[in-house]
């Protein structure tokens, strides 16, 4: 048993303090009040174990001490009245019945205030007999450690401090437990000194290792914060979502908190015939807040079916292309809203068609079309038909436009950018486009920019901003990873910093090809689900209008843009899609170079970069390999009796040194062992010599012993030694193969 001396006392000290680290979250994560009650009875708890009280006295004092904080929390008579005493006995029986009922929320407070007594009276115990009878505490020091990790994570508690405290005491008491076993173990006797001999070191290392961990710098994530996932409840889609979170994917109105993993979803909403594929809008927003998106104001338009749908049209300096498209919109399809080609023109043949008091209203402001019946209210469109143009661009009318008036009241509309924007935004977007001059380079130099394999299309390992980070910000310099929304929004501001009007646009991309159409064998069926929702950014050029860009990776939009050359030389019609990012190509090795300037232009930084990213994209099978590795390292440890005495023999085959015989001695011990002929406490090597040789009926135990006792006292064999007992040695070692 432990003495009661100052290292017991500060064993039991510090393994209080441990316990008391599960106790501080509670008043802050719960409505638990008088904390300082079960302070007060660990202290009792662990005071009455340090001085070894009898079991009897020991329950009587916590039993007393339970009892009457109980009556002072929750009842008006005094302890002494045994009123009090009855009704608590019956609330313990109506609460053992609710119990296995598994009504948990209708438990009083009586009771629930002695279930957390009899919990940490359990506790007190266990650490009671980890720190006497075991002398071990890792696991609870462990288990305390993710307890408050965990909350930290999760919930508003800062476990920072408390990390600290942790990892102090655990240590502390984990060094001091390892020298008492050290101590009991080889029977040594302990005085003060020796212990102080002990604990100096031990103080000055833990003191030194926490002292460097506050003041080291701390390495950024370099994962995406997995808490929003399992944290958040703000569905996004529907008008009724208020905040970024888990959301199941498809269009909403609300932008204001952007972020989070998304759901996947293939619930079709509608499908269209037309000749090709292409994007569908919703509408678009102007005002980039930090977190979301806004619309600067409203602006409703009322017009009719076949007239002209009041949105912003091509000038005339951008040639078009006549088109039209029937959209058949899903049943289960709730908005009144109608989706539409950037090039619209007219609405055509909807139904239901009712009477002609059927009308659209469009907000100018985010071009979002409703359709509402002559009663006013919104209707769910079904089937109608669209008339669009598809505009044909030329490289050197986009590449006109350097500038424009910043007092300009459109200008100043959609350039504007919050207050307290990240400088450093406006800094990587300088970067890249240095060297353009036209805001058309600008934006494809900004667009390509995605393409860099250092950012990933991902919708489920999407983080949340936290409340003073900027959303854009976030993404382009921390995360590096999400959806069409982080693409799109990064380009949008990214852009406006460099004074280049651009608005955010929400929709559709074309979907998945049905079959071609019955009647004319140019045009076709595009089936778009909800998976198909998505962002991108638009652009304005005086001189041709909005025009729409793609930055999310692994997405190209279908605008034509014609590539003709400056000098009239020839000209090509293509996509506006950028090409295909590549990574930059590596200079070829000059002649002249030597190859100690080869070596200097090794990158390490670079080579770093790669190493982080090839993890990042291959953690699963790295994880999958380890656990795999461990699986097999495990049942191998577990048969190491079959396969380890052939390595050993092995090892020793081709040693000559008659020295040999120390170490080949001491691994035999251990193999017999392994094998299970345990050698006693206290017995001799001569008698656990005879024991082996009676159980294998042998005398090669023994004369194997006598070369190793003649080279540990004398140091000194004769010449050959080994040659002789390396025969003796493989013999036993065989015999413990079977």
């Amino acid at each position: 048993m432990m003495k009661r001396n100052f290292p017991s006392f500060l064993l039991y000290t510090l393994s209080f303090f441990l316990l008391w680290e599960w106790l501080r979250p509670i008043k802050q994560l719960t409505d638990t009040d008088h904390i300082e009650t079960f302070i007060v009875f660990l202290l009792v708890s662990f005071a009455v174990s340090f001085v070894h009280l009898k079991g009897i006295w020991q329950f009587l004092i916590k039993l007393l001490f339970i009892l009457f904080s109980i009556n002072r929390t929750h009842y008006d008579e005094g302890f002494f009245h045994l009123s009090w005493l009855k009704s608590f006995g019956s609330d313990i029986a109506n609460s053992i019945g609710l119990l296995v009922a598994r009504q948990w929320n209708d438990l009083p407070n009586e009771f629930r205030t002695l279930l957390l007594f009899i919990l940490l009276w359990l506790t007190v115990y266990l650490i009671d007999y980890w720190l006497l009878k075991r002398q071990r505490i890792f696991i609870f020091f462990l288990m305390t450690l993710i307890y408050i990790t965990v909350l930290d994570t999760f919930t508003p508690y800062s476990a920072k401090a408390a990390i600290v405290r942790t990892v102090v005491a655990g240590f502390a008491v984990m060094g001091m437990l390892t020298f008492y076993r050290i101590i009991q173990k080889e029977s040594v006797s302990c005085e003060s000194s020796f212990i102080r001999k002990w604990m100096t070191p031990l103080a000055g290392m833990i003191a030194v290792s926490v002292m460097v961990g506050i003041a080291a710098p701390k390495a950024a994530p370099l994962w995406p914060d997995p808490v929003p996932f399992f944290t958040g409840n703000n569905p996004k889609g529907g008008t009724g979502g208020n905040g970024a979170g888990p959301h199941r994917i498809g269009y909403g109105t609300n932008d204001e908190a952007l972020g989070g993993p998304f759901i996947g979803d293939s619930s079709p909403v509608f499908k269209y015939e037309a000749d090709g594929k292409n994007y569908w809008k919703m509408e678009t927003k102007d005002m980039y807040t930090g977190k979301g998106w806004l619309a600067s104001g409203t602006t409703p338009i009322s017009f009719r079916q076949e007239d002209y749908v009041p949105v912003y049209s091509f000038p005339n300096t951008v040639e078009t292309i006549k088109e039209s498209a029937q959209v058949f919109i899903h049943k289960n399809y709730k908005y009144n809203f109608i989706m539409y080609p950037a090039g619209i023109r007219k609405i055509l043949t909807i139904q239901p068609s009712g009477s002609n008091g059927n009308r659209f209203m469009i907000d100018t402001t985010i071009e979002r079309v409703s359709f509402y019946n002559k009663n006013e209210d919104p209707v769910v469109p079904h089937t109608f038909t669209v008339d669009y143009v598809l505009p044909k661009y030329k490289v050197q009318d986009l590449k006109q436009t350097t500038s424009m008036d910043p007092s300009n009241l459109f200008y100043q509309k959609y350039t504007h950018l919050p207050e307290g924007l990240p400088l450093r935004i406006k800094g990587l977007a300088e970067q890249i486009t240095a060297g353009k001059t036209s805001w058309f380079d600008k934006a494809k130099a900004v667009e390509s920019y995605f393409g860099n394999t250092e950012y990933t299309y991902d919708q489920k390992n999407v983080a949340v901003p936290d409340t003073n980070e900027d959303y854009v910000d976030q993404f382009l310099f921390e995360t590096k990873r999400g959806y069409c929304d982080n693409f799109s929004t990064s380009m949008a501001v990214m852009l406006r910093t460099l004074g280049i009007p651009t608005r955010w646009v929400k929709g559709y991309t074309g979907g998945d090809f049905l079959e071609y159409g019955e009647d004319n064998s140019s045009s076709q069926y595009y089936q778009v689900t909800n998976n198909n929702a998505h962002s991108w950014v638009e652009v304005f050029f005086p001189n041709q209008g909005w025009v729409p860009f793609e930055p999310t990776k692994g997405f190209s939009n279908e605008i034509l843009i014609n590539y003709e050359a400056v000098d009239g030389s020839g000209s090509s019609n293509q996509q506006a899609t950028p090409p295909p990012v590549k990574k930059p190509q590596k200079e070829e090795p000059d002649e002249k170079k030597t190859v100690k300037d080869t070596k200097k232009s090794f990158d390490l930084k670079t080579s770093f970069e790669n190493v982080k990213l090839a993890l990042k994209n291959n953690w699963k099978k790295i994880v999958r390999i380890l656990i795999i590795l461990s699986v097999i390292t495990a049942f191998l440890y577990r048969i190491r009796g079959k396969w380890l005495p052939y390595g050993l023999l092995l090892l020793f085959r081709f040693k000559k040194k008659d020295e040999n015989i120390g170490a080949a001695y001491l691994i035999l011990l251990n193999q017999l062992d392994r094998y299970g002929l345990k050698r006693k406490e206290n017995q001799t090597l001569r008698n656990y010599a005879r024991y082996i040789d009676s159980f294998f009926s042998t005398r090669e135990m023994t004369r194997l012993t006598v070369f190793y006792e003649q080279y540990i006292y004398h140091q000194n064999l004769p010449q050959g030694t080994w040659k002789e007992s390396q025969e003796l040695w493989e013999n036993l070692i065989k015999k413990t193969i079977a």
